[in-house]
This record gives structure tokens, C-alpha cells and sequence, in this order.
């Protein structure tokens, strides 16, 4: 059993083939997937993919990229959209100082407005965070000072001390398709390190295709080689691995029924 925790199967380049690409996944052993909402616009084409497939669940959130772009929102109207019955997660959310594509202040205000929501539904807050790891850490740990909120850093490829601060605020950390990149050594190195009862395995397709997709549109059933990859890092077999990360999964979103 694999599960994919985080997928986009509203982007285009999925969505036109959502039952191939489900049923692809179930060949490959993925048993269930998290479709992710990037807009509240996207909304309800998420939901309706999760209310159209047993084993697809979705999320509700606003990406950094789109913090700029839509209405700030506050804690209530996430807690509302939640209430569908398969939205199991709040984001994702978080900080890209990378791109920039939204004001930073605005993607801030964003970020802490979906931690006030994770706290409200206990629902786990689905973290995105790139070239901002002291920002994130810092908002991370103000806010759970008000009180604590479940949630994952996903598509982990910071440095340790993201990884650190995650795991002290009782987090989890997604492992994507860039642990297979010959140049992401340094990634692996942080990886080896972290504890395995945190862990969960993600694509983030169509994005990041793992090796031997690299350049490729990527999809659910490519998560199996990024728990390939994971089992060589851990030095555990890859039957051990999958069923771990599995249970991992279902522990975090326990709102998600198998």
C-alpha cells in the first residue's frame, strides 16, 4: 500500500484524465491520494475529483503563489469550506520568497490565517515553504505558542533546520520525487536523519517527476519510486517503508478513513 499525500489532479494535464490517472495509481499499489486546493477558486473542482473517486480525498487553501491574487479570506470561511466530508486538510499554504509571486506581507497574513483554521478543525495544515525557511520557522513557532495545530511541511527540500523546528512543533515532512535527483545528495543526507514514524511520501504532480520521469509530466503512480528511493536512504526494505509511511498518513489525517 502507497499513499500519494499531496497531488494535483485539478492542474491541467491531469484533469483531463482523472480516471486513467486513478487508475494507473491503484496498478503502481497507490492506494490513496490527497488532491490539493491552491485557490479557493479551484475549490470546487478539487472537492468534486475527491467526491468523484473513493480513494481521492482534497484539501482547502490558498498557495502563496495566489495570496495576492484573491480576496484575503479569514479563519471561518476555510473552517466552512472544511466541512465537506472528504476535505481532510487546510493549504496549502506558506511562504515563497522564491518566486515572489505575491507580496510577502499579504502571503504571511495568508499563511497564519490557514494556521488559525488547522487549529479551529484540527485538521492538518499542509505547509509550503521555499527560499523562506528562518520566516517560516519563526511564524511556525509564534503560532504555536497560541496553541498547538497539526500539519506537514510538504515536498521537504530545506535544511535542517526547517526539519528541526517541524519536528520539535510535532510536524510531519513529505518526501517528493526530488529525493531522486542525482544533485539532491545534500537533500538525502538531511533525510536519513529524520525520524520515520514523521514520514509521508507525496508527487506534487504533475510536477517534480521523480527519476526515471525526470522531464516528464509526473503522476500518482510515480510515487513509487520516491518510496524506492526512500528505503535505500533509510536502509529499510521498501515493503517496511511503504507500510509505515502508509499508517503515517492515516495517523496525521485522521479525518481520511482507508
Amino acid at each position: 500500500m502507497l499513499v500519494d499525500s499531496h497531488c494535483h489532479l485539478s492542474y491541467e494535464g491531469l484533469c483531463e484524465q482523472v480516471p486513467e490517472v486513478v487508475a494507473r495509481a491503484g496498478e503502481a499499489g497507490v492506494t490513496h491520494m490527497l488532491c490539493i486546493c491552491s485557490s479557493l477558486l479551484e475549490f470546487g473542482d478539487v472537492s468534486q475529483v475527491a467526491d468523484n473517486n473513493n480513494n481521492v480525498f482534497c484539501s482547502v487553501g490558498i498557495h502563496p503563489h495566489e495570496s495576492g491574487k484573491e480576496p484575503e479570506i479569514d479563519a471561518e470561511t476555510l473552517v466552512k469550506l472544511a466541512e465537506h466530508p472528504k476535505t481532510i486538510g487546510i493549504g496549502e499554504t506558506g511562504l515563497d520568497f522564491y518566486y515572489d509571486n505575491s507580496p510577502r506581507n499579504i502571503q504571511e497574513r495568508n499563511f497564519r490565517t490557514h494556521i488559525q483554521a488547522a487549529r479551529k478543525t484540527k485538521l492538518p495544515l499542509i505547509i509550503h515553504t521555499r527560499d523562506a525557511d528562518q520566516r517560516t520557522i519563526e511564524i511556525l513557532r509564534e503560532e504555536h505558542t497560541e496553541g498547538p495545530f497539526p500539519g506537514v511541511i510538504h515536498c521537504f527540500s530545506a535544511g535542517e533546520e526547517v526539519a528541526n523546528c517541524a519536528l520539535e512543533l510535532g510536524l510531519f515532512i513529505s518526501l517528493s520525487g526530488i529525493i531522486t535527483f542525482k544533485n539532491a545528495q545534500e537533500l538525502r543526507n538531511t533525510v536519513k536523519s529524520l525520524p520515520l514514524d514523521r514520514i509521508l511520501l507525496e508527487t506534487d504532480s504533475p510536477f517534480l517527476a521523480p527519476m526515471p520521469h525526470r522531464g516528464k509530466k509526473n503522476e500518482p503512480a510515480f510515487v513509487i519510486h520516491t518510496a524506492q528511493k526512500a528505503s535505500e536512504i533509510f536502509e529499510i526494505s521498501f515493503d517496511e517503508l511503504t507500510d509505515i509511511t502508509t499508517k503515517n498518513f492515516f495517523r496525521l489525517f485522521t479525518k481520511a478513513t482507508q
